[in-house]
């Protein structure tokens, strides 16, 4: 079990060597200073994975150095001297010092005090004589004076309460005693906590691990600390946790600035705060400006979306898009967004957008441009513009015979048949006299030739026109393609 427990302790952690534990003295009753003749119990703590079959015990007084070997962890003592306990395996502990006095009063402190405890002193009196009044004097002046309690209590010790106590005690018949002066240490429970960082100038975008370090004594090892990360002593990035570690996902440029991190008691009796450590957020400034199209290499339909992408190969951050017309010099639209890509949509499409265009990126640093890109419009399959052109047109044609009929009837008044008098005319109509002048003609009529055939978009289409005169028939046609 011992060589078990050996390599255990020396398995690696980290790349390193684990350090071999170090065990603690513990005092029951907890002083340091007791009458001779009294006992004190010793035990040799701090194995939390084994616990060891002897113990080595190493009394040091007066220059001289003695060594005993218990079975178990417990060692009674009842001489004066500085103590140590070492398991096989494990380092030497720290050293505790026993005083077996022989005065007729002492103060009675324990051995370790350390911040934020909470801790007694005593003024005890040997023989049976008892005491009835006691004051505590710190660093010579009197701080406690009291007749009802021998015990001066520090609910939370702090660095303040170090220093040089002694006791007074007075007894029946006014007699007075002095215990010789002591010297209380307080021990720091943990030094401040240092505040390490992944990297100092992280890259936008990035992951940031942030780490709160400090360490417990081995005689407060199981003392429950929390932790606590800040920035600019004004944002909380954590709540108060059980975990030294925190991380920052993403980190921007805009959380640059001074970070820190607090550590404390579960029971709030001590908090240290670390020194502020400075992160710069770095920013990559854009470049490889693209203009892209969709439809691809900018050839597009009439009435189809256009959707123009703007992007970069490198850049972080918050960037600023904007697209533009190189031949217009008008500006179509800009975004910002925390992206390295970004789209504006030309919903429906027209010959009128057609033209060069480009695109530009700007995280901070200036305004990158893309190269220009030339945009077509091309007409709809069947050339539907087309039909539609050619419907007007048609409108214009009937519109123009129309205005060339009314000339004609303008011209037949002035020179009688006009432009019908060398062509054939029809047998007069029974019963019907012809006028000397014709007349416009009463009706025009616009037929369309083939009306069983179903015409399609591109087709040909033709239509006749009939001029019919009152009193005689006269008919011209005339074909006219649209």
């Amino acid at each position: 079990m011992l060589l078990w427990a050996s390599l255990l302790f020396l398995a690696p952690v980290s790349g390193q060597l684990a350090t071999a534990p170090k065990p603690t003295i513990s005092l029951h009753p907890p002083w340091t200073t007791v009458f001779k003749g009294e006992t004190v119990n010793l035990t040799c703590d701090g194995f939390h994975f084994y616990a060891p079959e002897k113990i080595k015990w190493y009394r040091h007084f007066l220059g001289r150095e003695t060594q005993i070997e218990t079975l178990g962890n417990t060692f009674q003592v009842h001489s004066s001297g500085d103590y140590r306990c070492q398991a096989e395996g494990s380092q030497l502990s720290n050293p505790v010092r026993l005083h077996f006095s022989s005065d007729p009063l002492i103060l009675q402190a324990p051995d370790a005090v350390f911040e934020g405890d909470m801790f007694v002193l005593r003024c005890k009196k040997r023989g049976k004589e008892k005491l009835i009044a006691v004051k505590y004097t710190y660093n010579g002046k009197v701080i406690s004076n009291s007749n009802k309690t021998l015990d001066l209590l520090i609910p939370q010790a702090s660095s303040n309460n170090g220093g040089y106590y002694q006791c007074i005690g007075s007894v029946e018949g006014n007699y007075m005693f002095r215990s010789s002066t002591k010297v209380i240490k307080i021990q720091e429970l943990f030094p401040r906590p240092k505040l390490t960082v992944t990297a100092s100038q992280p890259t936008e975008g990035n992951s940031v691990n942030l780490s709160c370090e400090t360490q417990l004594p081995l005689e407060r090892s199981d003392t429950q600390l929390h932790f606590v990360f800040f920035r600019d002593n004004e944002v909380i990035l954590s709540d108060w946790s059980r975990s030294p570690e925190f991380q920052i996902t993403t980190i921007w440029r805009e959380d640059s600035g001074s970070y820190w991190c607090g550590a404390e008691t579960m029971t709030h009796s001590v908090h240290k705060r670390s020194l502020p450590l400075q992160i710069q957020v770095q920013r990559i400034p854009v470049s490889g400006v693209l203009l892209e199209t969709q439809p691809q290499e900018g050839h597009v339909v009439e009435g189809e979306t256009l959707i123009l992408v703007c992007s970069v190969a490198e850049g972080t951050g918050d960037t600023t898009f904007s697209w533009h017309r190189e031949d217009t010099k008008e500006s179509l639209g800009r975004k910002s967004q925390r992206s390295q890509k970004a789209e504006l949509r030309i919903p429906v499409t027209s010959e009128s957008h057609a033209g060069e265009y480009y695109c530009t990126a700007d995280n901070g640093y200036g305004h990158i441009r893309s190269e220009v890109v030339n945009i077509t419009v091309r007409s709809p399959p069947g050339n539907r513009s087309g039909l539609i052109a050619g419907g007007a047109t048609g409108v214009s044609l009937s519109i123009l015979l129309a205005a060339a009929l009314l000339f004609c009837c303008w011209h037949q008044r002035k020179s009688g048949d006009g432009f019908l008098k060398n062509r054939i005319r029809s047998p007069p109509t029974p019963g019907l006299r012809e006028s000397a002048h014709p007349t416009c003609p009463a009706a025009v009529e616009l037929q369309q030739l083939y009306s069983n055939v179903h015409r399609k978009e591109g087709d040909l289409v033709y239509s006749e026109i009939q001029i019919i005169q009152q009193g005689e028939e006269k008919e011209m046609c005339l074909r006219y393609l649209l």
